[in-house]
C-alpha cells in the first residue's frame, strides 16, 4: 500500500513506547510539490476519520486507551514547502489529541 491509495490505512502497530502506530509509506519524489502535499494530505484525512470514528477500535482493537501517531516514511526528504505542509499539519493533528511524526529513508 502506499500513499495514494488515499481510502486505505497501510499498516497499524505498537510501539514500544505503547502507542499505536499508524504508517503512512511514502514514495513520491517532491519534483511536484503541490501535488504531493494533496495527495498526502487526503491520505491524513483518511487517517484522522478512521481513529475519531472509532473504526480503528473494531480493526485494531489493541488500539484501545492509546495515544494515535501517524508517522510517515519517506523515500525522499520533503523539500522546504513540504516540510511547512508537515508543520502546519502536524498542528491539527496535535490538536486533534494525536501526533505526526515522520523519517526519511536512509538511502535518500
Amino acid at each position: 500500500m502506499t500513499v495514494e491509495q488515499n481510502r486505505v490505512v497501510d499498516i497499524i502497530s505498537i510501539s514500544k513506547a505503547g502507542e499505536v502506530v499508524l504508517a503512512i509509506s511514502d514514495h513520491l519524489d517532491w519534483s511536484n510539490t503541490v501535488e504531493h502535499q494533496t495527495i498526502l494530505q487526503a491520505k491524513l484525512n483518511t487517517y484522522l476519520a478512521f481513529v475519531e470514528s472509532g473504526e480503528i477500535l473494531t480493526s485494531y482493537p489493541d488500539a484501545q486507551g492509546r495515544k494515535a501517531v501517524f508517522k510517515v516514511f519517506f523515500k525522499f526528504s520533503p523539500d522546504a514547502e513540504g516540510l511547512k505542509f508537515l508543520a502546519r499539519a502536524g498542528e491539527i493533528i496535535r490538536a486533534a489529541g494525536f501526533d505526526l511524526r515522520h523519517e526519511v529513508s536512509p538511502s535518500a
